[in-house]
């Protein structure tokens, strides 16, 4: 599939396509005012049961963000300046904290430049980074009753698999450098480059 621009606006059937492509099957829809959202439980490598929520406005952009802890009650100060710091070291995604505290992990796809890949990229980052700071947020998931195990070593499901897929887009993160000769798709202004994948 082509990562050019898209002319026209994105359908919610192209996102369900998509995830269907990803082999990433939603728990839940909703459908609200014409824009529609879909939530998804995935584990990484270390984090267990990521949520995160798709939310398209079929002319604007879908946003992708995970549940990535409970509220923060411990001071807040400490807190803020770990999300402070991480929001520093992380390309494309960002945390904030929503109206109830909740620390949220977040990207947004402008519809013209999405397509299935730069949705598993979006998704798939967001994974890599609640597992490579699962340990800094065990404090706070525990406060809130979330799980804190790890996945079964070797546990291969559909979020470790699109992390797989497009780990040479995930480079950043996973500490690697990309094999010369991994095929990568072109960059598009504001994303960043995507695998060549099949279609």
């Amino acid at each position: 599939m082509s990562i050019a621009p898209r002319a026209s606006a994105c359908a919610p059937a192209d996102v369900e396509a998509w995830l269907a492509d990803l082999g990433i099957a939603p728990i839940e829809r909703a459908d609200r005012e014409g824009v529609t959202s879909w939530d998804l439980v995935l584990d990484g490598r270390r984090r267990s049961a990521l949520r995160i929520t798709l939310i398209l406005d079929p002319r604007l952009a879908l946003i992708c963000w995970a549940h990535f802890a409970p509220p923060i009650n411990d001071g807040f100060r400490r807190s803020y300046r770990k999300l402070l710091r991480w929001n520093d070291e992380l390309p494309f995604v960002k945390f904030c904290i929503g109206e109830d505290e909740r620390p949220l992990l977040l990207a947004e796809l402008p519809v013209g430049m999405l397509d299935r890949d730069a949705l598993g990229v979006a998704i798939a980052r967001h994974l890599v980074v609640a597992d490579r700071f699962h340990d800094d947020a065990v404090e706070w998931l525990k406060a809130g009753g979330w799980r804190t195990d790890s996945p079964a070593a070797g546990a291969d499901g559909p979020g470790v698999r699109l992390m797989e897929r497009f780990a040479p887009a995930l480079a950043e993160l996973l500490g690697v450098t990309p094999l010369a000769d991994t095929p990568v798709a072109p960059a598009v202004p504001g994303l960043p480059a995507a695998p060549a994948v099949p279609a």
